[in-house]
């Protein structure tokens, strides 16, 4: 098989890439390893950024988010049990719009069939060779081994992929920093605590109510990272939540039976450059953050955007100039959405070894953005999502 670009990954960064290269006139093929219903079925973020909202709706896509996701014009903070509002419209001018990455798939998936895109999943085995001049790409399929002769190579495919692999160690330079704790997540057929979101800070450590539909909630509570899952019963969990979130939020509080329930570690990662001759990074391949900050996905979204401009600048005009200049501009916009990640994280949670001064600060620090309107903007700002 031949093709102008190779994309190893079939989420949503990779899926989106390929449509707006096929709105381009430029053929891709993707290389999926999981089968399309494992895709769809993965739990991930819920909060577009409006830069993400509007890429989405110029690229066909936004008629079922439109139907089916909320506009959130504002948030909630809460130290100590009690809250307030920041309004993102006020402050930064848009809103954010709460629609999960499962939607967001199937709408591309959706928009893939539709335009005749090739999407190969139960592709095993994927080895990139060639790098970085001449690429091609080799994978299993149902024991066969395939080969994809490519210009370009965009791995798309995860932190775990093997596209941020096949870039040499003397050249690849990461950033980590790993938290000491995790997220308990819950998903429950529930009507959610509140229109908006709420971020919870207290002295037993950081909870989220979340939502998914009117009927279906999204809670999250800070627990140990090596907590066992079975020591949260449902009981334990919502008391756990009554506790941390403001009282009149508790007070309110719908509860019933887990359907999906998780704990997830939290870390903050970049790897460099994005970039490696014919060879590009998008999405978690090349980055991850902690979800505090609602910005893994929109990271991807943004790459995507880099990304395609630069392969439509090269087959439209002949021009390399973004090709050249991919990594810089999209790690530029990466490292602004880590310190946002990391400051709301490090506000927000409860650290071991924490001492009550530090848990002081981090309410005065609240106490300092519930009156203070350039704090507020620069929160709501960061949150909604900085310019391209």
């Amino acid at each position: 098989m031949k093709t102008q670009v190779c994309i190893v990954g079939g989420g949503p960064a990779g899926l989106l890439l390929s449509h707006l290269l096929h709105l381009a006139g430029i053929e891709s093929v993707i290389l999926e390893r999981r089968p399309r219903d494992h895709v769809l079925g993965r739990i991930r973020a819920g909060v577009l950024e409006w830069g993400s909202v509007k890429l989405l709706e110029e690229a066909g896509l936004g008629a079922r988010m439109r139907k089916r996701g909320f506009v959130h014009e504002g948030t909630y903070l809460a130290s100590q049990n009690r809250g307030f509002r920041i309004d993102f419209k006020a402050r930064a001018g848009h809103p954010v719009m709460v629609y999960g990455q499962t939607e967001v798939t199937h709408d591309l998936y959706d928009a893939r069939d539709a335009a005749g895109g090739v999407v190969i999943d139960r592709a095993e085995g994927v080895t990139l060779h060639g790098l970085p001049d001449t690429p091609h790409v080799t994978y299993v399929k149902d024991g066969t081994e395939h080969r994809v002769d490519c210009d370009y190579i965009a791995g798309c495919d995860g932190y775990h992929g093997v596209s941020r692999q096949a870039i040499p160690t003397s050249l690849l330079k990461t950033f980590e920093k790993v938290y000491p704790f995790g997220w308990l997540g819950v998903l429950t057929e529930t009507r959610p605590v509140s229109d908006e979101l709420i971020y919870a800070n207290h002295g037993r450590g950081f909870a989220l109510c979340s939502m998914r539909n009117e009927h279906l909630s999204r809670y999250y509570i800070q627990v140990p990272v090596d907590d066992p899952i079975g020591k949260w019963s449902d009981d334990a969990f919502w008391d756990e939540l009554r506790r941390r979130i403001p009282h009149d939020a508790a007070d309110r509080l719908e509860t019933g039976a887990s359907i999906e329930k998780s704990i997830a570690p939290l870390r903050s990662f970049v790897a460099e450059p994005m970039r490696w001759g014919r060879l590009f990074l998008a999405g978690d391949a090349a980055h991850i953050v902690p979800p505090t900050g609602a910005k893994g996905l929109n990271l991807a979204v943004s790459d995507v955007h880099y990304l395609s401009q630069a392969l439509i600048a090269h087959y439209r005009d002949s021009a390399d100039d973004l090709i050249e200049g991919y990594s810089d501009r999209a790690l530029t916009r990466v490292w602004k959405a880590i310190r946002f990640s990391w400051w709301m994280t490090t506000l927000l949670h409860r650290f071991p070894d924490q001492t009550e001064f530090d848990q002081r600060l981090r309410e005065v620090e609240m106490d300092y953005l519930e009156g203070s309107e350039a704090a507020q903007r620069s929160l709501a700002e960061n949150y909604i999502g900085l310019p391209y």
